[in-house]
């Protein structure tokens, strides 16, 4: 896992999993710690995250709302996409995205037109 930026956004690549959650908890604190406004979380590198990672995630959410910041999802890949919808962590989580548009409870949305009968 690597991760890169600064205090308004870091980019996370690699695995985000029980090996690399200390160390992501720490980057993500300190960021969080010494910056104001959103700190924009891109994940478009990330190759994959399990339950730990995932609860790092949410553990710097709550950080960042005790802090009076804000944390944003970029570039989710659509597999964790799937993953936050089955969970329901769409609806609690910023995400930048296709994320939640057109998806509710993970079902696409009705058409706005009706669709031709064959």
């Amino acid at each position: 896992m690597h991760i890169r930026g600064d205090h308004a956004e870091l980019v996370v690549g690699g695995r985000l999993d029980v090996r690399s959650a200390a160390d992501a908890r720490t980057v993500l604190h300190s960021a969080l710690d010494a910056g104001r406004g959103d700190l924009v979380l891109d994940l478009t590198e990330l190759d994959s995250w399990d339950a730990t990672g995932l609860g790092v995630i949410m553990g710097a959410h709550r950080r960042a709302g005790r802090t009076g910041r804000r944390l944003v999802l970029r570039g989710v890949p659509d597999r964790m996409q799937r993953l936050l919808v089955a969970t329901r962590l769409h609806r609690i989580l910023a995400i930048e995205g296709t994320l939640g548009e057109g998806l509710e409870d993970g079902v696409p949305a009705a058409p706005s037109q009706p669709l031709p009968r064959v």
